[in-house]
């Protein structure tokens, strides 16, 4: 379903799920555990559970619903598609987010593009027949696969995986420092030691 008809049918009081993925065998007090809202779509709600037995909650994001972004990977998918069939990000900014201001925008919509692009590629590796070789870009893919939208597709398709594939498509938790690799480099930064000759 679209972000809307999951907003106008209430999707999170339909969701369900049958066993606490900690202890698939039960007995550790699984329960529903209400839901909390969702900045956009307007009006949209994510259900909740609870291990007691784990202290976790879990949530059942709809296939239509970015991970760990507001919005609907529809919306992501139609920010990414601009960006690359934009003559540039600059132009790309100023038609998505005349909003803000351009470096902001730029930040924006570099996030989206670099997400969805490293979301591709891990996909790739997990599903080589898939997504043969070839640019991979939304608009490529969607040619492709005969996908549009794209991203809520490939979410079902990739179900198995989404663990491993990072926001917005899939549930991945991100690296220390906003999703990036952490520094590989073992120094410290401050003066040299005494006696290092430098």
């Amino acid at each position: 379903m679209t972000g809307e008809q999951y907003v106008t049918e209430q999707g999170w009081l339909k969701a369900s799920l049958t066993c606490c993925p900690l202890h698939p065998a039960g007995g550790c007090g699984f329960a529903r555990h209400g839901s909390y809202p969702r900045k956009r779509p307007l009006g949209a709600r994510i259900a909740r559970w609870y291990c007691p037995l784990g202290h976790r909650t879990f949530s059942l994001i709809p296939d239509c619903l970015a991970a760990r972004w507001s919005g609907t990977l529809q919306t992501v998918e139609v920010a990414v598609m601009t960006a690359e069939t934009a003559p540039s990000l600059v132009a790309a900014v100023r038609v998505l987010r005349p909003d803000i201001e351009e470096a902001g925008a730029l930040r924006w919509v570099r996030r989206r593009k670099d997400a969805v692009g490293d979301g591709l590629h891990r996909l790739r590796g997990l599903l080589p027949d898939l997504l043969t070789d070839g640019v991979l870009t939304v608009t490529a893919c969607q040619i492709a696969l005969g996908l549009t939208p794209l991203l809520p597709a490939l979410r079902e398709i990739a179900a198995p995986w989404l663990d491993q594939l990072p926001p917005p498509l899939g549930f991945a938790h991100r690296r220390g420092g906003g999703g990036s690799t952490p520094s590989l480099d073992p120094h410290t930064m401050g003066p040299d030691p005494p006696g290092s000759g430098a």
